[in-house]
């Protein structure tokens, strides 16, 4: 269908007119019959791909002075642009739904991730209709679209086999999808999606998998499908990776590379990198180091353990990213190959938010025991350091570590208020639409700029209704107009920043902000402060190119000035009420939001039910349960799972060892408390039932589990404690089979299942649900057991 023809606006395009029969007799049918047109992208209108790496610093990527190799960045910058003022939202839920809309997070409802959505408009987890996303625009015109990867956008409870499936990314424009809808995922042991239909991948580690090579291998084969079968049609190829967000998972020898590279710590090598980002041009040459963050121990205050245990994390880091790099390198080569390389707006966006300090101050081996309150000591850690990156670890550096990955800025992901948070690298490479490869870009852009870019750059225009639903603005600049102009002055002048309470704004140059929480802080006492009593600092980054001169004092005018922009910003897009809540809103009764199973207490699941994610499986935390699995065992006996949830690094499993009913509980890889029957199951029908009786005064607490079977009891322990807020993201629950990582070695990774007949697994809930809102003494109960 020609562009003279389509009106672009609307979407989906319509077709021509319906022609009608002339004849009885289809031979004398005038005029004849003529099959409908494609729709077709305009003319010229160039592949598209954006790639997309998580929790990744502006200091990090070789390309932008940091100490991780990356040799596929390098390449696409000196045949493209870099761009040193491009941000980001400062977590990664935001950042993705704003990249594929166009739109501010808060605009379209995604204040936070999605497994801390609230009932606030700003923060539902849910993209609004109105708002179309780039996969649709795209795919509406002609282009085949595919995702591989990360993908955390769609609502926490709607990824079941119930679906609904509207916005899992195949019904977000997305023709294709390979990948996973949650915040993280084990790179040895993922769980996958392929549409909307779980996944095992094919190879395990010892046959040489690994996630992220498993994505490219995917798109390379969907892209070389797409161009042998429609040759004509241009592609959308969008790769949002797992790395670098923990756990960090790598091949062994990308992890040895680094072996000693880090030993001279963090505060000198912010200064190698600051260096090097000045040689390279990415900062002026009177950039400074931006302040130290109060409370973090610079590396001459570490112990020899410490450092050593910190040095290890970081190497571990950058091998991660190396290898990440390395796979994207494969797929610019398979384009190129396929003489498609030139033709292709390549985005490469290097971090969704700044550099992670979720590890904490000294890392971890187990970034959700962390998330919890309980922290790794170094000796523990150095313990582990040859299993580093293997299937046995679930690791995350320490915030020193963060700090030096976001050079030369203040801060860290989470924190909106400071560019640590918010500014990432990014590089452009279209060597049909960029004259002079290998420059440096100074526009301030954000992530809602990409989507207007894309769109101006293929020839299409923002639609004025998708689906019948009539387009809200798309609040993103395009950047085109830089690709070849360095010296164009900024078009997009002015941008809100907001996550958990911490805030900044932008306008030209000058930027107001305000830093509420402390992103290692994981867990609220209780202690936190008013907003009203948050200090706001002031920049002029015209002169302070990282932020490390608060003038605020000097120029109190300009700072009110500024502030109210930010409340006009703020309430245009749905950012009131803020709502500084952590780790308590992964808690949907907490947050205000429905899960799938509301106030539910009894859910009984067949034998055959797909894996369940934490916010779509019965909610057995912090209160008693009852988990009760009917099944048959065979004359020769049976073994395997019959219901568990989480894994490795914390979990719980039902199930049949040695033809003998038990029940274990992982307490965050730390302890794994184990009741068993002492004599094995009999051929024929059982009902295995394990009564956990919940200690109560507070979340995290431990019980008693209780084991019967055919209703006598076989079996009775302690469980000393309990996971209080979430098991895993990468982890799920499962009926009939304990799938990724096992919560105990008593049975294999993977070939678990049960192998009697499983008819059903019936979970009771209690009525003694506990919170942390229940009383600041259960917060201490808590803190004491687990010091």
């Amino acid at each position: 269908m020609g562009d003279a023809e389509t009106s672009r606006t609307r979407l989906p395009i319509s077709g021509k007119t319906r022609q009608d029969p002339t004849s009885l007799d289809i031979h004398s049918q005038d005029p004849p019959f003529t099959p409908p047109e494609q729709v077709s992208a305009p003319e010229g209108a160039p592949n598209v791909v954006v790639v997309l790496l998580d929790d990744m610093g502006f200091g990090a990527p070789s390309a932008f002075g940091g100490p991780c190799e990356m040799p596929t960045a390098e390449r696409l910058a000196e045949g493209g642009l870099r761009y040193t003022r491009f941000h980001v939202t400062a977590v990664c839920s935001p950042t993705r739904q704003s990249l594929l809309t166009g739109r501010n997070h808060h605009s379209v409802g995604m204040g936070v991730t999605t497994e801390m959505a609230s009932a606030a408009p700003g923060y539902d987890g849910t993209r609004p209709l109105s708002a179309g996303t780039i996969g649709q625009i795209l795919a509406g015109n002609g282009y085949n679209t595919g995702a591989f990867g990360k993908w955390h956008q769609t609502p926490a409870r709607d990824v079941s086999a119930a679906g609904p499936f509207d916005r899992w990314p195949t019904g977000e424009g997305f023709e294709k999808f390979y990948g996973f809808l949650c915040a993280e995922m084990n790179h040895w042991y993922p769980v996958l999606f392929d549409g909307t239909s779980p996944v095992e991948p094919s190879r395990r580690p010892e046959d040489g998998y690994h996630l992220s090579e498993d994505l490219v291998d995917r798109a390379i084969d969907w892209v070389k499908d797409q161009k042998s079968l429609k040759p004509d049609n241009p592609f959308f190829a969008y790769l949002p990776f797992g790395a670098t967000h923990a756990p960090y998972h790598v091949p062994k020898e990308y992890r040895d590379k680094y072996r000693g590279a880090f030993d001279h710590g963090w505060d000198r090598q912010r200064e190698i990198t600051l260096q090097r980002q000045k040689e390279l041009g990415v900062v002026p040459p009177d950039t400074e180091l931006a302040p130290w963050a109060e409370g973090v121990p610079h590396w001459d205050e570490l112990s020899d353990a410490e450092r050593e245990s910190a040095a290890s994390l970081m190497e571990l880091y950058a091998g991660f990213a190396e290898h990440t790099d390395d796979q994207i390198g494969r797929f610019v080569d398979a384009l190129e190959e396929q003489g498609e390389l030139d033709n292709t707006l390549f985005v490469y966006i290097l971090g969704d938010n700044g550099a992670s300090a979720e590890g904490g101050l000294g890392g971890t081996l187990n970034e959700h025991r962390y998330a919890s309150g309980i922290p790794d000591d170094a000796e523990t850690i150095n313990r582990y350091r040859e299993q580093l990156g293997d299937s046995s670890t679930h690791a995350h550096y320490p915030v020193g570590w963060a700090l030096a990955m976001n050079t030369p800025y203040q801060w860290t992901k989470q924190v909106a208020s400071h560019f640590g948070g918010t500014r990432d690298g990014m590089i452009v490479h279209w060597p049909r639409g960029i004259a002079e490869p290998g420059g440096i870009r100074n526009q301030f852009h954000h992530v809602i700029d990409v989507l207007p870019t894309v769109l101006e750059a293929a020839g299409i225009p923002e639609p004025a209704e998708v689906n019948g639903v009539t387009q809200q603005p798309v609040e993103g600049t395009s950047m085109l107009y830089t690709f070849n102009d360095a010296d164009a002055a900024d078009r997009h002048r002015v941008q809100y920043f907001e996550m958990v309470g911490n805030r900044g704004i932008y306008q030209d140059g000058w930027m107001a902000v305000t830093r509420h929480g402390t992103p290692w802080e994981m867990v609220q006492d209780g202690s936190e402060s008013s907003f009203e009593d948050d200090r706001w600092e002031l920049y002029n980054t015209n002169v302070d190119w990282s932020q490390a001169h608060d003038i605020s004092a000097e120029y109190p005018e300009k700072l009110r000035e500024l502030q109210q922009l930010f409340m006009i910003e703020a309430s245009r897009h749905n950012v009131l009420p803020l709502d500084d809540r952590m780790t308590e809103r992964e808690n949907p009764r907490e947050a205000g939001r429905r899960d799938l199973h509301g106030d539910r207490k009894t859910i009984t699941l067949p034998g055959s039910a797909s894996r369940l994610t934490e916010e779509t499986a019965p909610n057995v935390k912090n209160r008693s349960h009852t988990l009760t699995a009917r099944c048959e065992i065979p004359e020769a006996g049976a073994e395997g799972v019959l219901v568990a949830q989480g894994g490795r690094f914390g979990g719980w499993s039902l199930y049949v060892h040695e033809g003998r009913a038990c029940y274990a509980y992982n307490y965050f890889g730390l302890e794994l408390y184990r009741v068993q029957d002492s004599e094995q199951l009999s051929a024929g029908t059982h009902e295995i039932a394990l009564e956990f009786s919940y200690d109560g005064g507070g979340v995290g607490m431990g019980g008693t589990a209780t084991l019967s079977v055919d209703g006598a009891q076989v079996a009775e322990g302690r469980v000393g404690g309990t996971i209080p807020y979430y098991f895993a993201f990468d982890e799920t629950f499962d009926v009939g089979v304990d799938r990724a990582s096992p919560v105990t070695e008593d049975y294999p990774v993977v070939d678990n299942a049960f192998t009697g007949k499983l008819h059903t697994v019936r979970v009771d809930l209690g009525d003694d649900l506990h919170s942390d809102s229940d009383s600041e003494l259960g917060r201490e109960r808590f803190r004491a057991a687990h010091e």
